[in-house]
């Protein structure tokens, strides 16, 4: 599967944004899906996941009850929701994909990635 992640850009401080991952190449609704972010300076770390139906979902401590991530299957789509934004989630995030379908939060779990979508929140 390919994915490409779009939707980033500059924001201020309690700004939103909603992130989009476009998946093409396999039948999408075999993976599941997460999204992670790397800031500069930073390891990258997990930010949402998302299982195959969409029924799942599980967040990094820091993120949770602000993001919201979704799927569309029919659309090939995943989304990420991102209100409230604070400048220390200021990175680059990344869409990815794994077949299995348990959740993970590990970078190394997912074989897919998309190229990254840049996200700066000024203060």
């Amino acid at each position: 599967v390919q994915l490409q992640a779009s939707g980033g850009g500059l924001v201020q401080a309690g700004g939103s944004l909603r992130l989009s991952c476009a998946a093409s190449g396999s039948t999408f609704s075999s993976y599941a899906l997460g999204w992670f972010r790397q800031a500069p300076g930073k390891e990258r770390e997990f930010v949402a996941f998302i299982s195959w139906s969409g029924r799942s979902t599980y967040y990094a401590d820091s993120v949770k009850g602000r993001f919201t991530i979704s799927r569309d299957n029919a659309k090939n789509a995943v989304w990420l929701q991102m209100p409230s934004l604070k400048p220390e989630d200021t990175a680059v995030y990344y869409c990815a994909a794994r077949r299995v379908q348990t959740y993970s939060g590990y970078d190394v779990g997912y074989s897919y990635w998309g190229q990254g979508t840049k996200v700066t929140v000024s203060s």
